[in-house]
C-alpha cells in the first residue's frame, strides 16, 4: 500500500514536471519565419536581404508560407559584388523579386515536397523540384536541411541562392 501511494507521488510529480516544460516546447514554434530564420543564426544575410527588400512585415505575416532559405555560405557562392550590389536601394525590386523566387504559399513540409515535381513560387515563376537518390534539388540548389518549423509555415534549406528565370523581352 505504502509502495502504490510512493509510485501515484512520483507520477503525479513526473506529470507536474513535464506540464512546466510544455509551455517553453510551445514557445519553440511560436517564433514567425523572420525570427525563427534570425536565431538560427546561419542565416544573417538572408535576414539582412530581407529587410532591404521590405520583405520583412510580409514573412512575419500570417502566412503560412515555404521558404528555401539559402544559408550564409550559399550567399557566398554568389559572384563577387552581387550581393553588395543587389542591396543598394535602387536594386529594391530586383531584391525582392529573387527573395519571393525562394518562398511558395503554403506550409509544404518534406513529405510533400518530396512529391512535387514544380512550385509556383510568390514572385511568379515555377522553381523544378527533383527528387532522386536521397537527395532533393530545387532548381540547382540542394536541400540540406528540412522542416524548421515557425510559427506562419516552414523553412528547408537550401546551399545556393536560387535566381528567377530572365524574362525575355
Amino acid at each position: 500500500m505504502i509502495m502504490n501511494r510512493i509510485l501515484c507521488l512520483a507520477a503525479a510529480i513526473i506529470m507536474g514536471l513535464s506540464m512546466l516544460n510544455a509551455p517553453a516546447v510551445a514557445d519553440q514554434h511560436q517564433k514567425d519565419i523572420v525570427d525563427t530564420a534570425a536565431a538560427a543564426g546561419s542565416f544573417t544575410t538572408l535576414v539582412a536581404a530581407v529587410q532591404a527588400a521590405g520583405l520583412v512585415d510580409t514573412l512575419k505575416g500570417p502566412g503560412p508560407f515555404t521558404v528555401f532559405a539559402p544559408t550564409d555560405e550559399a550567399f557566398g557562392k554568389l559572384p563577387k559584388g552581387a550581393l553588395e550590389n543587389l542591396l543598394k536601394p535602387e536594386n529594391k525590386a530586383k531584391l525582392a523579386a529573387i527573395l519571393t523566387y525562394h518562398v511558395i504559399a503554403g506550409k509544404k513540409m518534406a513529405g510533400d515536397v518530396v512529391q512535387m515535381d514544380k512550385a509556383e513560387t510568390v514572385q511568379g515563376s515555377w522553381v523544378k523540384i527533383e527528387a532522386t537518390s536521397g537527395k532533393v534539388m530545387i532548381d540547382k540548389a540542394t536541400v540540406v536541411q528540412t522542416d524548421i518549423e515557425a510559427a506562419n509555415g516552414v523553412i528547408h534549406v537550401i546551399d545556393t541562392v536560387l535566381l528567377p528565370p530572365v524574362e525575355k523581352k
